[in-house]
């Protein structure tokens, strides 16, 4: 592209990044799209969009970056997200696929590398920069300083609080903004401040599947049936709204779905422990999952299997384990059916010990039974935000579906299955079952012998993290 014709394109598209979309990028911005641009271009500062899912935040945020780029200089633009998933493939892939649609002349001043766009020309002074963030890295956003600086964070619900604070420097310009974009899972952090108690110094946009061309009938029609109109799943993913604070469930969703888009990997040296919720009526699946320290890595369901069967699909998983996920414990809940399953996976020569739920509290006071404190022990290491779950649909509506309530003397009762089925809602078989893995006994691997195996249950959790 020649000098005179770069300063003409400047002169079409420097302050109208919407008829650069159209004309440039090839497509028509949505109106919550345009508004967006709108208000980067106009200067405004600091931006916070809430929405539901599907409704085209990638896609808004990789064409700003794009005209950001091309439009100023210098200029360094840095996107972030919580998870690498979420940031290289789905909105760094979005820049790059936009980059194709752009004249030939343009895609000749610009290159990109996995994690950077630069202009060739001067790939010091003008770029954008993908970088992750994490509690333990909050420098993601730090120490970008130039004429012009562009801060995208993207689900930025799940971006830690140390993230936004080492970000203040690199607002100190005149010519800085910042975006935030993200489903609105929790009613804590900074996202949610930007969207209620920060209003008077954030703009703020609210987007809902509802008014979306982008999302279809059948997502909507799947989530009202699924969860309810009145449900907070619905209220986050379709209407872009918060959760209720006055909500019953006991385990919020934002503490899961932040669980299943964490980078994180075991600590070492951690236990591999398995918990395992035997079915007993014909709607319910027997669960297994699979955790070691921090990190839950497998998921098994089975459904019709008598009881001599599942043992054997149990035997079977240990057998296909890799050494360092073979299991030190497997806890398994005994009441009813579960304790021929104990019985027959010791002689068998498993680590099973059996639990028996129904039993007094053994570490927390405030626990009316057992079931109660290991479900209180699962949120508290939900509330770590250190812990990483594999993404299943199932296992995110168990977690988020029992309700709590008080007894007369205080103490803290989770909903139970029986009190589950009569309000129409399905067995939290998965969820149990991890659950159980909360009560497994201390002890390093090596300490854990197989004479140890069948003595009672020692219900000790100092050794979770």
């Amino acid at each position: 592209m020649t000098d005179n014709a770069f300063v003409e394109f400047l002169a079409e598209y420097a302050d109208d990044p919407v008829n650069f979309c159209v004309e440039v990028l090839d497509f028509d911005p949505l109106p919550w799209q345009a508004e967006v641009m709108k208000l980067v271009a106009s200067g405004e500062r600091r931006i916070s969009v809430r929405s539901g899912h599907g409704v085209g935040k990638s896609t808004a945020a990789a064409a700003l970056m794009l005209w950001f780029l091309l439009t100023r200089y210098p200029v360094k633009i840095v996107v972030t997200a919580p998870t690498s998933a979420q940031l290289f493939d789905a909105l760094f892939a979005e820049v790059k696929r936009r980059m194709k649609d752009m004249p030939d002349a343009l895609k000749e001043l610009i290159d990109a590398t996995s994690d950077r766009v630069v202009l060739k020309a001067s790939p010091t002074e003008a770029f954008i920069s993908a970088r992750t963030s994490s509690k333990e890295r909050p420098e993601s956003l730090a120490g970008v300083h130039s004429e012009h600086v562009l801060l995208v964070a993207d689900e930025a619900s799940g971006i830690p609080e140390e993230v936004f604070e080492s970000a203040a420097g690199s607002m100190s310009t005149e010519n800085a903004c910042t975006l935030l974009l993200g489903n609105p899972v929790r009613t804590s952090g900074f996202f949610y401040k930007t969207q209620t108690a920060l209003t008077d110094s954030w703009k703020t946009m609210r987007v809902s599947c509802v008014d979306s061309p982008l999302v279809s009938e059948d997502f909507l029609r799947d989530m009202a049936q699924r969860y309810g109109e009145l449900s907070n799943a619905y209220r986050v993913r379709v209407l872009g709204e918060f959760p209720t604070v006055d909500d019953e469930s006991y385990i919020p969703m934002g503490l899961v779905e932040e669980a299943f888009e964490r980078d994180v990997e075991p600590y070492s040296g951690s236990m591999s422990v398995w918990g395992l919720d035997v079915a007993r009526f014909g709607t319910d699946a027997s669960a297994l999952v699979k955790r070691k320290g921090n990190v839950v890595h497998d998921i098994r369901t089975w459904r019709g299997l008598d009881l001599m069967e599942l043992c054997g699909a149990v035997m079977a998983e240990i057998a296909a384990a890799r050494f360092d996920e073979k299991p030190d414990q497997i806890l398994v809940d005994s009441i009813g059916l579960g304790s021929g399953v104990v019985d027959r996976l010791r002689e068998l020569g498993a680590p099973a010990r059996g639990v028996n739920v129904s039993e007094s509290s053994a570490m927390k006071p405030e626990a009316m039974r057992m079931r109660d404190e290991l479900w209180m022990l699962c949120r508290e290491w939900l509330e770590d935000r250190d812990c990483k779950l594999p993404k299943n649909d199932k296992l995110k509506s168990e977690l988020t579906t029992p309700r709590y309530s008080f007894t007369s003397s205080g103490k803290t009762k989770i909903e139970s299955k029986d009190e589950m089925r009569k309000r129409g809602q399905g067995s939290p078989d998965i969820a149990d079952a991890l659950c159980l893995t909360f009560a497994a006994s201390s002890g390093s691997p090596s300490q854990m012998q197989a004479w140890q195996w069948s003595r009672p249950i020692e219900v000790d959790t100092g050794w979770v993290v």
